[in-house]
């Protein structure tokens, strides 16, 4: 695939159920890989939340598609604050690439355009939370190639 363009674009609602598509697989992927059911996906709840998301310009969501037009990922982002990173800056809560289309760049144009829209921003930095686990040493890989650095810290959560 790494032959054929593809077209990178910032997601409108019209692109809420691509994108929830493209969730459920992420998250598919990683309960395989840590053999755990650690997330409950219901589409058309992701799809109404991802709308909503979008228009209340809570969440940019860049949408990558290939040949035809087909989506074949994307990345997600959305503004956090903090005292330690000096005031706003952005966190990445979801980056997915179709399997087809891994190791041709599209995760490369997909961070960089992440990167370019944090700088209008002003942001003061990009944060994206990977486990700590071997199963994903290949995600950690790509991001410290994309010239993201370990900081410390595990994400941890409770349920509310």
């Amino acid at each position: 695939m790494s032959n054929i363009p593809y077209i990178i674009s910032k997601a409108t609602v019209i692109d809420s159920s691509d994108v929830a598509m493209m969730v459920g697989e992420l998250l598919e992927e990683i309960m395989n890989a840590i053999g755990s059911p650690a997330f409950r996906f219901n589409f058309e709840e992701t799809v109404n939340r991802l709308t909503l998301f979008i228009e209340q310009e809570k969440y940019v969501v860049f949408i990558v598609r290939g040949d035809e037009g087909l989506p074949i990922g994307f990345i997600a982002l959305y503004e956090s604050y903090a005292l330690y990173a000096g005031g706003a800056f952005g966190t990445i809560p979801e980056l997915y690439v179709r399997a087809a289309s891994r190791s041709s760049s599209v995760g490369r144009a997909l961070v960089s355009e992440a990167k370019q829209f944090a700088s209008l921003r002003g942001w003061t930095r990009l944060e994206v939370t990977t486990p700590p686990l071997p199963q994903f040493q290949r995600t950690l890989n790509f991001y410290e190639r994309e010239g993201f650095a370990i900081s410390g810290g595990r994400k941890l959560k409770v349920a509310l």
